[in-house]
This record gives C-alpha cells, sequence and structure tokens, in this order.
C-alpha cells in the first residue's frame, strides 16, 4: 500500500439489509473485526495531524497507515464504535455539523431515512477528554460546491467558530459534506484556518498531497473482511484528474458523492 489510507466511515450499528446509502452505514461486527484486523496487521493508526506531517514530508510515511474519520457525530459513535476503538487505543476524528449537534441528521428525511440522533456538547466532550479529535461538518450540512461566498463562509468559517465558542476547543480539521467542493470551497476551507478538509474522493492520501482536498476510503455496509483488506491495501489511485486551486501546492478531485 503507498501513501495512507484515510478511512471514511458514518454509523456504526445493527441495520437491516439495504442497496441504497450503503456506504453511510457500517455493521457493529464488522466494524469489530477490521479494527482487530488493523491491530493484527500492526497497521500504524495515525492522529490526523500526525499523517498531515508525514504527507508534508515532515517524518516519514509508515508502511500500512490508517487514519480513521467519522462523518456527522452520530450518537452511533459513542455507543458503537468507540468502544472498539478504545479497546485498541485507536485514535480518530468525527466532523461535527455545528448547526445541528444534539438533534437528528435530518438530511436522511431527503431519501426516505430516519434520521439518527447527533451527539450532544455533554456527550462530545467526554469524548474529548478521551481522545477524540474533532472536526467541522459545515453548519447544516448541505453540498458546498457552487455556492455563493455568503453562504460558503457560514458553512465553513462561521461553523468552525461556533463549535470553537460551544466546546471550547481548537477545530483544526473540515470535511466537505457529501464530498461536495468547488475551487472557491477549498479556498475557503484554506482561508478559514484549518488545518486540512476531507474529500469523498477514493483512494490513498499520498506524500505532497493537498491538505484541503484529501481524499479517502469508504468503508460500507456491504463491506466484507476481504473486502475491507482490499481496500486498505490496493484500492490507491483515484480515477478523476485533481481541482487546480490558487494558492499552495495543490492535488486532489472534484469528488461528489451521494453521502
Amino acid at each position: 500500500m503507498k501513501g495512507i489510507s484515510i478511512l471514511m466511515y458514518h454509523q456504526v450499528g445493527d441495520f437491516p439489509p439495504m442497496k441504497a446509502h450503503r456506504s453511510t452505514y457500517c455493521l457493529r461486527r464488522r466494524f469489530a473485526a477490521q479494527m482487530a484486523l488493523l491491530s493484527r496487521l500492526r497497521c500504524p493508526v495515525l492522529p490526523l495531524d500526525d499523517a498531515l506531517d508525514a504527507l508534508a514530508g515532515g517524518r516519514p510515511v509508515p508502511q500500512r497507515a490508517v487514519v480513521i474519520t467519522f462523518d456527522d457525530g452520530c450518537e452511533n459513535f459513542y455507543e458503537h464504535a468507540f468502544p472498539v476503538l478504545k479497546h485498541h487505543r485507536f485514535p480518530a476524528i468525527v466532523y461535527l455539523v455545528s448547526g445541528l449537534v444534539g438533534k437528528r441528521a435530518e438530511w436522511f428525511a431527503a431519501d426516505g431515512r430516519p434520521p439518527p440522533p447527533l451527539m450532544d456538547r455533554e456527550r462530545i466532550l467526554g469524548l474529548v477528554r478521551e481522545g477524540i479529535t474533532f472536526g467541522s461538518h459545515g453548519m447544516c450540512h448541505m453540498r458546498l460546491s457552487g455556492l455563493d461566498r455568503k453562504t460558503l463562509h457560514r458553512e465553513i468559517v462561521q461553523s468552525k467558530t461556533d463549535l470553537e465558542s460551544l466546546l471550547g476547543i481548537p477545530i483544526r480539521h473540515f470535511c466537505f459534506p457529501y464530498g461536495s467542493h468547488d475551487e472557491a470551497a477549498v479556498a475557503m476551507a484554506r482561508k478559514a484556518g484549518y488545518a486540512s478538509a476531507v474529500t469523498c474522493v477514493r483512494g490513498a492520501a499520498l506524500s505532497g498531497e493537498d491538505p484541503f482536498q484529501l481524499p479517502r476510503k469508504a468503508i460500507s455496509y456491504g463491506d466484507s473482511l476481504a473486502g475491507f483488506l482490499w481496500k486498505l491495501l490496493f484500492k490507491d489511485r483515484r480515477k478523476t484528474p485533481p481541482l487546480q486551486v490558487p494558492g499552495k501546492h495543490v492535488s486532489g478531485d472534484p469528488g461528489q458523492s451521494k453521502e
């Protein structure tokens, strides 16, 4: 495996069989097996900041290195994912929707799915004390590509300010909702003072990667342990060209997702 596998999860729990939106669900027994496999393979599971340092050349990129990310901040992260992460002493980052902390993921209703509850302030602060990192996933969980500057500022900049005020901790990382981003959104994330932004583009993060267009590997409902291992070790190359955004060296893709 080349580069760093940034794994993308959403919900972890017990779910009925499904054919759509599978990348926003992971069965808890499979999640436990996946984390156990990382441990058996001795994959270095890195905090995102350490991964960024390695990708920028500040330290060697470890073989089979992994970063574990969770979008949305669902309550089932605490119920089902966190105990497994704690058992293995794995770091992880959870991206929160600032305007919906303690509420429900109402955007699920647009697809006819029941909106899962989102973690509240007390739950989040308890996880901060346990070493979990938190980032911003926007204010309303809306697609950012093509939006006007005022709306981009609210979703990217104001969400950071609001979460820092609510939680009393630095918010250093951003996640584009649905993976939806364009040149203006990437530039706004950089200007806002984040250290990184992740997308839904599939592939490994490679040395010299633009930290504001980081690709990830989606782990979904249908992934067997063999499928997980294939994504981990072999799903490295992406299929679309990079966005060219003025500023620092950039790489990445204008990836969009239904998630």
